[in-house]
């Protein structure tokens, strides 16, 4: 693909999965503009057994770059606070978005007994966001219980996108329209700086062994001046690429085409993190 090797850094490092955006640390940076890497704790979706080796990346991406690295803990004391990257969404200036069915449902419980009072004022100490927004349920299929990443993103601190199912048979209409509604309250509430908010479709339901597989457009990828987006042999590949083009003019937007992906329940955003660099 004459992609220039000196652009690139290859380490082996034994993972268990290939979905580093939940597995690998979020990079922060301090007062003085310095990167800071939070190492979550990671207990496998708090639904499989097999993430040990998983739960050392963390460990592994400070080693490579050599930069700090804090493993955040619970304000009762109960041990290291459990998340993963994929359920976190930012705006850079002091938004985070969340859902409900990720932190506070009764599934795939990440961290017993902490409630939205609670993971508000961890965002606030540890991500340093002073204002956190509930969403409700993520897509149909998705295997973590709710994470944000394949349903809404920030593509500019004041512009939200969100993948809306316009078709009132599909179950992901019902979640999405929820969203959106919380969405437009939110982007209009006093107080607030107000935010835009645009729509992407879903591609028609993907199925593999008569199971429903989480493919959405909002799981692309914003890497150095370009936007790497998951596409589905859809017509609405189209419309979700000129969409992203629209919003982000700055940007080259690239499809990847991501059926053999999906298969494993994450596309382009679940297999990556990004590494900030410093601003100090």
């Amino acid at each position: 693909h004459a992609v220039p090797a000196s652009g690139v850094r290859l380490h082996v490092v034994p993972t268990d999965r290939v979905w580093l955006r939940d597995s690998a640390p979020t990079g922060v940076f301090d007062e003085a503009g310095h990167l800071t890497l939070l190492s979550w704790a990671f207990n496998g979706w708090a639904k499989y057994d097999n993430y040990h080796l998983d739960a050392k990346v963390g460990a592994a991406v400070a080693a490579v770059t050599g930069a700090p690295r804090v493993e955040p803990s619970r304000a009762d004391g109960a041990g290291r606070i459990v998340l993963e990257g994929g359920g976190i969404e930012v705006n850079g200036v002091g938004t985070v978005l969340v859902t409900e069915e990720w932190l506070l449902s009764g599934v795939q419980v990440r961290n017993p007994g902490l409630v939205r009072a609670d993971y508000e004022r961890l965002f606030a100490e540890w991500l340093g966001a002073d204002r956190t927004i509930w969403l409700g349920e993520g897509c149909v299929g998705d295997d973590t219980h709710g994470h944000i990443d394949d349903i809404a993103r920030f593509v500019a601190p004041d512009v939200v996108v969100l993948a809306h199912e316009a078709d009132p048979a599909d179950e992901n209409h019902r979640r999405s329209l929820d969203n959106l509604r919380r969405l437009e309250r939110a982007s209009q509430a006093p107080g607030h700086a107000p935010f835009r908010v645009a729509t992407l479709p879903f591609p028609r339901p993907v199925i593999m062994n008569g199971e429903r597989l989480p493919a959405s457009y909002a799981n692309f990828y914003l890497a150095n001046g370009v936007v790497l987006v998951p596409t589905f042999n859809d017509p609405n590949d189209r419309v979700a690429l000129n969409t992203l083009a629209g919003l982000m003019p700055d940007r080259q937007v690239v499809g990847i085409h991501a059926v053999d992906l999906v298969w494993g329940l994450g596309t382009l955003h679940c297999l990556t993190q990004q590494e900030p660099a410093s601003r100090g």
